[in-house]
């Protein structure tokens, strides 16, 4: 689905021109779009994000085993926390971030799921995928994510890595599976290395894919996905079903296994 066709009323957070790039590659890299001083206050609120006590029932906590060393697991992501503080909820729902994504959707944008992936040293890779991949159609047919890079990424701490006008293909493998070696060997995928305070916008179609991280320093990122207003608040259905098949951490049966897909 390419939203783009659409005529749409916006709040002119973004050009015309960045606006038709969007939509001819699939996604937009936006430089410096927060400032200095917005840009430490945003990382200083996922600090107090990663520091909140893991609670059953709230913010979803996940770990991961580490590339660098197999004996240890370390902090992969946690999702869900925006209710939870209201710096990072004002900035993802009532500022010129959601505007921007709203000059890319044609409409107004709800917030469907947020997430900070903190890819540190030893994280592991994310194979090549499409988001729409991981079930997301029941939800709504289309999204937007911002990504905004709180450290500075590298192909050496595995940045964010895209391939251009493969979104207009729509739905390219099967859902909750991965692109396929022969799918992936057809595209060119690009590093997007960013700097603090940079955002990345893609769609749900445009498939991406970043390394692991095997320097030493780590790649911090978050997450920040919506859906239009006129397919409805999404957030909640999405988070419950989420929290029943893949539990965070402090959640899970330890009899059960648990397998990431998407």
């Amino acid at each position: 689905m390419n939203v783009c066709s659409r005529p749409i009323d916006r709040p002119n957070s973004l050009t015309e021109t960045q606006i038709s790039c969007f939509c001819q590659t699939g996604f937009l890299h936006v430089p410096g779009f927060f400032p200095d001083a917005e840009q430490a206050e945003i990382e200083s609120w996922c600090q107090e994000v990663t520091e909140m006590p893991e609670v059953p029932g709230k913010q979803m906590v996940y770990y991961e085993q580490s590339e660098l060393d197999r004996a240890q697991r370390i902090l992969q992501r946690i999702e869900d926390f925006s209710p939870h503080h209201q710096g990072l909820n004002q900035l993802f729902c009532h500022s010129r971030l959601s505007g921007a994504v709203a000059d890319l959707l044609g409409e107004k944008a709800l917030l469907f799921k947020d997430k900070i992936n903190y890819k540190l040293p030893g994280g592991g890779a994310f194979a090549p995928h499409q988001d729409i991949q991981a079930g997301w159609q029941i939800y709504a047919p289309f999204f937007v994510t911002a990504m905004i890079s709180i450290d500075g990424s590298t192909e050496k701490n595995g940045c964010l890595e895209m391939v251009s006008g493969w979104h207009k293909k729509g739905l390219l493998g099967d859902e909750w599976a991965p692109l396929t070696e022969e799918q992936r060997a057809q595209m060119d995928f690009v590093p997007l290395p960013t700097e603090p305070g940079d955002v990345v916008f893609f769609d749900s179609f445009a498939p991406h894919k970043s390394a692991p991280n095997l320097s030493n320093s780590q790649r911090r990122v978050l997450y920040v996905t919506y859906n239009g207003a006129s397919h409805g608040d999404q957030r909640r259905r999405y988070f419950k079903d989420k929290r029943a098949a893949f539990p965070p951490d402090i959640e899970r049966n330890p009899d059960q296994t648990y397998q990431f897909r998407v």
